[in-house]
């Protein structure tokens, strides 16, 4: 889910960033060589992002509103978008009851989240890409007001040449 804390960084700074993705690479390869890390059990998680649609099942920029109602699971968090959530699913040991309990979970939280999305006169859907999305929601107006979204625009923005 990620941490949230971030800003544009200068030369120096990404200099540093490299410098300390390279001490923790090398020590990721330590870990693996001295058995840290373990092995010979197979494990399944999940995570599920859902869109937030109104009565014609438009964009509906309401995720704060449904993650305030749902504050008592951590198992939910942002997305990029206003109109996008998302839940988590604890990883688990492959084998046995997995798949079913993983159904039961998933199942659990979409209820959760359609309870909450309706609190707010919205709906969940499933899918991948919203069919109804439109340009005019592609605005800074419906990104989640979080700093680590806003670099990733800027980011993105920079790359395309634009400042």
């Amino acid at each position: 889910m990620g941490m949230h804390d971030v800003r544009v960084a200068g030369a120096e700074e990404l200099r540093q960033f490299m410098k300390r993705l390279l001490r923790d690479v090398k020590a990721l390869e330590r870990m693996l060589a001295d058995g840290l890390v373990e092995t010979g059990v197979r494990r399944i998680g999940a995570e599920q992002e859902l869109f937030l649609v109104d009565e014609s099942f438009g964009a509906a920029p309401v995720a704060l509103e449904v993650l305030n109602r749902l504050k008592d699971h951590p198992e939910f968090t942002t997305e990029l978008g206003l109109f996008n959530i998302e839940f988590n699913l604890d990883p688990q040991e492959f084998g046995g009851k997995c798949l079913s309990n993983m159904e039961r979970d998933l199942n659990r939280f979409l209820e959760l989240a359609r309870q909450a999305a309706a609190e707010v006169n919205a709906h969940v859907v499933l899918t991948g890409i919203l069919p109804t999305l439109k340009l005019t929601d592609l605005h800074l107006g419906n990104m989640t007001p979080n700093p680590r979204y806003y670099a990733l625009n800027d980011a993105l923005c920079k790359l395309r040449g634009g400042s």
